[in-house]
Formats: C-alpha cells, structure tokens, sequence
C-alpha cells in the first residue's frame, strides 16, 4: 500500500491552482469536472509519477471550520519537503509570498512556514 493522493481544503480551486503551479512550480496532472467543482490533482516536477495533491474544496462546513481553526493556530496543513529551505525562502520571498515563520532550524530539521493564500499554512522543511 502507498499514498497516491493527498488532500488540501481549499477556499478558491482556480487561485489555488495558480498558486500551487505557478508560484510553488507543481504541475497539474489533473483538472477534470466533478459536479459544480472539478478535481485539480498537481505533482512535483521531480517525481511526476509520485503523490498528487489534491485541491480540494471547502465547501463543506466542517472543513471551513477545521480550515479555519487550524490556520489560527498557525498550524501547517502540510508539509513539503525542499533541497535547501533558505535558497526555497529567498525564491519565494522574491514572487511575494508571505511566510509567517523564516527558516528555523529545530534539530536536524530546518523549517519554514508561508500562507498558500487559500486558507492555509504550509511548512516546507530540509532534512
């Protein structure tokens, strides 16, 4: 058994999937009608065959809240892991993207963590 697909609510499909391809550089692998919402999965352009990220609606109440709640808290929804977090950082600083913790180094592991503008904190990190 493997994860082929993961999940992450989003408040508005199109400008997360602008955000997630053109900002973050994710492919779309892909984008087909599903009721009044579409089914967005994007892949690394490293490993175009590995997990695809599924742009999920909020749409339900329940993940609104949970959405919600957890961007308060300023906990990730989750994670992505990077070569180099600051070179990653800088690059991303640089297309405006707004991070609400500079890389942090917690152990063996350094961390940052930016707002996807859709509604959530994600953390990228480096081993």
């Amino acid at each position: 058994m493997k994860i082929i697909v993961t999940s992450l609510f989003v408040q508005d499909q199109e400008k997360a999937l602008e955000f997630y391809s053109e900002t973050l550089g994710f492919e779309k692998r892909h984008d087909v009608p599903a009721g009044e919402f579409r089914w967005i999965t994007l892949v690394s352009p490293d490993d175009k065959e590995g997990t695809e990220l599924l742009l999920e609606p909020n749409d339900h109440p329940a993940a609104k809240e949970y959405q919600k709640k957890i961007f308060a808290d300023g906990i990730p929804a989750t994670m992505f892991g990077v070569a180099d977090v600051r070179k990653e950082y800088e690059r991303l600083l640089e297309k405006g993207v707004n991070f609400t913790m500079e890389p942090t180094e917690m152990g063996e592991v350094t961390i940052a963590v930016f707002d996807d503008t859709c509604g959530n904190l994600i953390q990228i990190a480096q081993k």
